[in-house]
């Protein structure tokens, strides 16, 4: 089974700091959202991926479907050591394009749930504090469509803090990542300078917000505006 979700995932081109940059500017995904109102608002926005947390110890936890779903841009499930058959369930109901997982899912959980979960693209984050931390992806190479690199905290994610960046200069693996970790409205310029040829994109959330799972429009569209000028 591991052989064959091997040979499906990890097919995504990286475009944030490749030769492929100009093609492609890098994806901007938005996580802990639940309010139909500020959902819209952020869709509008044009990013390209909206995050949904479905773990009840978060301060941003879905625990109930939102009046409005986004329709443009892609919809991330993310869960911490989920049953795979309720991620499954979850996922058909919200029409998962992404399902994020954030918990200690084995590579075999992962390959089960690639099968059980055909329609919906996978990703493993992890939690980052020096370069030794990044030996942890090497079993899940292969294995799904992007990494995500986060900070490791007292949370699992939604610290609100970042982690030195160029640890992941000792990352060498294959598969594309998302760079998460306390972006802020202060970052852009610092997003716009850090080049990897895996990183395809950032994760955005705490830093962003009014109060957990509301996001702050006027901070998200300077910042965005900010990070796509030429």
């Amino acid at each position: 089974m591991i052989i064959k979700a091997a040979i499906k995932r990890g097919q995504s081109k990286a475009c944030f700091g490749s030769a492929e940059r100009e093609q492609a500017r890098p994806k901007v995904k938005v996580c802990g959202m639940r309010d139909a109102d500020n959902i819209r608002e952020v869709e509008m926005l044009g990013i390209d991926m909206m995050g949904f947390i479905f773990w009840p110890k978060s301060s941003r936890y879905v625990s109930k479907r939102p009046a409005y779903l986004p329709q443009k841009c892609k919809r991330v499930g993310v869960f911490v050591d989920e049953d795979m058959e309720t991620i499954k369930k979850i996922a058909d109901d919200y029409a998962l394009d992404f399902i994020q997982l954030h918990g200690h899912e084995s590579p075999e959980q992962i390959s089960h749930l690639s099968l059980l979960t055909p329609h919906s693209s996978l990703i493993k984050a992890f939690n980052i504090a020096t370069k030794e931390d990044l030996d942890a992806t090497v079993p899940y190479e292969g294995l799904v469509d992007y990494f995500l690199f986060d900070t490791k905290g007292p949370s699992v994610g939604g610290n609100g803090e970042k982690f030195d960046w160029r640890v992941l200069e000792a990352y060498n693996g294959d598969m594309p990542f998302l760079l998460s970790g306390g972006i802020g409205p202060d970052d852009a310029e610092r997003v716009r300078s850090f080049h990897h040829p895996k990183c395809i994109g950032i994760d955005l959330n705490s830093r962003f917000e009014i109060e957990p799972g509301i996001k702050d429009i006027v901070k998200l569209k300077t910042f965005l505006n900010y990070d796509q000028q030429d």
